[in-house]
Order: structure tokens, then sequence, then C-alpha cells
């Protein structure tokens, strides 16, 4: 009789974990240069402009610093949620609202020095942040409404109120650009290298990151966020309260996300626009998944992340490519890495 194979549960051995996301970075690179090879382009010279040729100078090192500050601000924002078992898909919203109150506290503040201008528009960011994340924070914990759903709608909500007051109050009335106001020069954030667009928000974002590995890691209310992540029941047995927990999980994130649209505006842009974000809230899921829900790991995820952003206008320009390829690249590194989590808790056995 021949054997037969069959999927089963089982957890995977010891070395796949800290694996993982190298193996799941060699197999997108695989998978996608099937994409490469049809935009009649050498995968080899593609990878090349996509990780090595943009830290090949100063400037374009920089760059890779400035794309991934606020990835490392979604990133740490998921993964404070996600590690605590509320999946939070509304970190794009949520930077969007810490951009529109930094876009208003530019104009509102601009009589104050900016030793208390930032850090009052930081504050204003995260503020708004928190209140964006309120809503569904409140449907999941008193309705029991699904999160995912509730904070990926909050998105598309967001997205017509930035829409309604930029091609509203906040046209552009000379030129009828739909843009906001320019901020105050006392709320921009200053450069930290000079000739360099890297700026103060990219300390912010460290920052961040650290906290939130310190949150989850030295405190008590992180060892009750990584219980209720790794079972409810289990922590509800435990005596923590999951509701209270995951509310203020929920707020936590929310208010990091806020910080992402603040950097953006006062870093970046200098007022706010529809595209401020080209889905830095959904990239700091891959961030966030890729790293393993580890801050420390999300934080490396995001800058890797921020080089692929970088390489691949490298690759448009040089391989005649379209540039949106390196969206092609982190959707696929999202969907294997996710596959290699799902096969972390099963393996195939041989069965007489």
């Amino acid at each position: 009789m021949k054997p037969r194979y069959r999927i089963v549960r089982s957890n995977a051995p010891g070395w796949f974990s800290p694996l993982l996301p190298v193996i799941a970075i060699i197999a997108t690179f695989i998978i996608t240069s099937v994409f490469i090879l049809i935009a009649h382009a050498n995968p080899i010279q593609a990878y090349y402009y996509f990780l090595i040729s943009p830290l090949s100078s100063r400037v374009s090192a920089l760059e890779v610093l400035v794309k991934s500050t606020p990835l490392l601000l979604t990133g740490a924002s998921v993964t404070i949620a996600f590690a605590s078992g509320y999946w939070n898909i509304g970190a794009e919203g949520q930077l969007y609202a810490g951009a529109i109150a930094a876009a208003w506290l530019g104009t509102v503040l601009g009589n104050l020095p900016p030793i208390a201008a930032i850090p009052l528009m930081l504050l204003g960011g995260f503020t708004a942040g928190v209140l964006w994340a309120l809503i569904p924070a409140i449907l999941k914990v008193k309705l029991a409404v699904d999160e995912v759903v509730t904070t990926l709608l909050m998105n598309s909500i967001i997205s017509f109120i930035v829409s309604a007051l930029l091609n509203g109050p906040w046209r552009d009335p000379v030129s009828g650009w739909p843009q906001s106001p320019t901020i105050a020069p006392s709320t921009i954030l200053p450069k930290l290298i000079d000739r360099s667009r890297l700026h103060l928000g990219f300390i912010v974002a460290v920052l961040a990151v650290a906290a939130v590995w310190f949150i989850l890691s030295r405190t008590s209310l992180g060892i009750r966020m990584r219980a209720v992540g790794m079972g409810q029941e289990a922590a509800h047995f435990m005596g923590i309260k999951i509701g209270r927990t995951l509310f203020t999980t929920a707020l936590i994130s929310g208010g990091i996300a806020g910080l992402a649209g603040v950097t953006e505006v006062a870093g970046i842009q200098f007022h706010l626009i529809a595209a401020l974000s080209p889905g830095y809230g959904y990239s700091g899921i891959i961030a966030a998944t890729l790293g393993n829900l580890n801050p420390i790991g999300a934080g490396v995820s995001s800058i890797f992340l921020g080089l692929i952003s970088n390489g691949a206008q490298s690759v448009s320009r040089a391989l005649a490519v379209p540039s949106f390829l390196g969206d092609v690249v982190q959707a696929t590194l999202l969907l294997v890495t996710l596959a290699f989590f799902l096969m972390r808790n099963y393996t195939i056995k041989k069965v007489e």
C-alpha cells in the first residue's frame, strides 16, 4: 500500500520563525521575476536598481529614510494593534486624520515659536488619530462589531472628508488647486541634514517604534495586550479585562498612525493634498507582518519597504518599466509572508 501525505496542524521547527522574513523576501523576488520578464526587463538588473542603486549615493540613501518615515509610524501602529489581537486596517484613515489636524494647526499656530508649535502639532495629530480610531473601538468593545470592517470603512469616509475640504473651504482661491493653505514656517519640521529632505519626523518615527517595543515588552499593559492577542479566552481566565485592553490598544494605534500624517504635512508637503499618502497605512500592514509583529522587526521591514519604494523609481527610469512595479513587489511580499505564517502552524506528515 502506497504511503499518503496529509497536512496536519503542528508547530514549525524553531529555526523557521527567525528565517521567515528572509525566506519570504527570496520567494517574493522569485515570483515577481515573472512580472519583470513580462515587462521585457532583466530581473537581476531590476533588483540591482531596487536594492543597491538607492544606497549608492548620499542623496538617494537619505531619500530611503524619508520614504521610510511614515512607514515606521504606520508599521508601529499596526504592530501594537495586531500583537494585541485588534485588527486595525484603518491606519490609512488615521494618518489622514492626523494630516487634517496638522494642516489646520499649521496655520493657527504660526505666531508661536517652533519649540512650542511643533510639539503642539504632533500632539494634535496624535489626538486626531485617536479620535478617528475611537468609533471602531467603541463598536468593537460595546457591540462586538468586527473592527476589520469598521476601520476599513473609516478609510473611505475620511477620503471623502479630505476631498470636501480641499474642494471647498481649503481650495486655493488663486490657482483653484485642491490643497490646503501652506502651513506657517514655525510649524515646519526642521531638516536633520543640510541639502536633504530628511526631517525631524524620522526621529519621531524611531522614538515611536522604541515606545511600542517598550510598551509591549516592559510594561504591565504590554503583557495584557500580548496575552489578549494570544488568546482572549485564556486572558479572560487570567482576569484581564479584554474590552478595556482592546480599547486602549485601538486608541494608541490610531494616535501613532496620526503622527504619520503630521510628518508628511509638516515635513514634506507643507499642506494637505488628496494624494498625501500612496498607501502608507496599508504598507504598514506589510511591515508589521514581515516583522513578525515585533516592533524592531517592523522597523527594519519599514526601512526595507522604503528601499523598495525608492528603488521602484530607479527601476522605472533605468529599464523603462512601470513605476508601480514596486507596488506589485509589496503586494506579493504581503501574500507570501501571510502564506509562510500559515505554514508555521501546519506540516506535511506521511500516513501509512
